[in-house]
């Protein structure tokens, strides 16, 4: 089971990449930008109540809403969505149902979405 730790690992790993000042959030910098690509999600406890966070669950950017379906029908008890997130391309996990090379695979993946392409090609060139 991933912890925050695990994410922050993973995501501070990734060229470029910032850890949001107070808040559990990170983004890599693009043309001056920070691009977020995953963070804590804030639950609304109750209608039109504040958003709270929930340091269990982690919302990271997918390419668009197909792949965001195809991950909540391949692993409903793992990923899902809410409506806050309607149309929008990021889904909802609960850290202690992915499995660690599947979190790592989707924070890279939501990284390559927000990184500038020359520093994703970098990315990709780098010795492994």
């Amino acid at each position: 089971m991933p912890t925050q730790a695990d994410v922050r690992r993973i995501a501070l790993a990734l060229p470029e990449t910032v850890e949001e000042p107070g808040r559990f959030a990170f983004a890599v910098m693009n043309k001056g930008k920070a691009k977020g690509f995953a963070w804590v999600w804030m639950e609304r406890q109750t209608d039109k109540g504040p958003r709270v966070p929930r340091p269990d669950v982690l919302a990271i950017r997918v390419p668009g809403e197909e792949a965001k379906q195809f991950l909540i029908g391949s692993a409903p008890a793992t990923f899902f969505t809410e409506p806050h997130y309607h149309g929008f391309p990021g889904i909802l996990t609960w850290l202690e149902a992915i499995s660690p090379e599947q979190l790592e695979e989707l924070l890279v993946g939501g990284w390559r979405l927000q990184a500038p392409r020359p520093l994703v090609a970098a990315f990709d060139a780098r010795p492994r």
